[in-house]
């Protein structure tokens, strides 16, 4: 049963060695995820599972490593404290996503001992159904499950931003927020996948998998974060 959850967002410039002079913009992004790694830490978890977006889909086990190097940066981590042997379930020479490797630091930063750790990459087109059934078998994935979601809002907020400026990329974020605060499960459940694909946000799919994994859960949600820099959404909560 899932006993609490942190919601972060995925860019890899939460890392301030891929940042370099712009991490300073990014410190209470950073300062809220430890806060939230340490609500899932004291949760008792049996399990922590790793939830993020990517290309396609795939489970990950604890140990598995991946690097910055794709970001110009020679820094790798893994995904959870490393276990000093091949991961068992994958081949060896296994890597993690990108949205991964971003979590794996996260987890390196808070000196994650709580629980073992598994890894799941949601495919960013999984149709809302298909999320929340995955939601619902890795929150029975272990009597006290914690989950760590990864994602971001719309990247369409500016001018600037990689999508450029939509007008109801605001308002997508606002509701986002709204729902991830009040660890509203069938708000983020109804987000639109159409428009979630449109204004870019990736973090539509692994949203409605931590929905999926919190039905009759009866948590309490807090926003810590809320901020578009770069005209990307980025938020960090937390259930419990």
């Amino acid at each position: 049963m899932l006993v609490a959850a942190a919601v972060c967002p995925a860019p890899p410039l939460l890392v301030p060695e891929v940042a370099a002079g712009a991490a300073a913009e990014l410190g209470d992004a950073r300062t809220a995820c430890s806060d939230a790694l340490a609500v899932l830490a004291a949760s008792r978890p049996d399990l922590l599972v790793v939830v993020a977006a990517a290309a396609e889909g795939g489970g990950y086990d604890q140990g598995t490593p991946g690097s910055f190097a794709g970001f110009g940066v020679d820094l790798t981590v893994t995904l959870g404290p490393d276990l000093g042997e091949p991961p068992s379930g994958h081949a060896t020479g296994a890597t993690l996503p990108a949205s991964l490797v971003v979590a794996g630091w996260l987890l390196g930063q808070a000196r994650w001992a709580a629980a073992p750790v598994a890894g799941v990459a949601v495919a960013e087109d999984l149709p809302p159904s298909g999320c929340g059934l995955l939601g619902a078998d890795l929150g029975r994935s272990a009597d006290r499950v914690a989950m760590l979601v990864l994602g971001d809002g719309s990247a369409c907020r500016t001018l600037k931003a990689p999508g450029y400026l939509d007008e109801r990329a605001a308002g997508f974020d606002a509701a986002a927020a709204r729902a991830l605060g009040a660890a509203d499960a069938a708000a983020l459940a109804a987000i639109d996948a159409g428009l979630a694909a449109e204004l870019q946000a990736a973090g539509r799919a692994p949203w409605q998998v931590l929905a999926g994994a919190a039905e009759g859960a009866d948590l309490a949600g807090r926003l810590l974060y809320e901020d578009a820099p770069y005209g990307v959404g980025y938020f960090v909560a937390t259930w419990s």
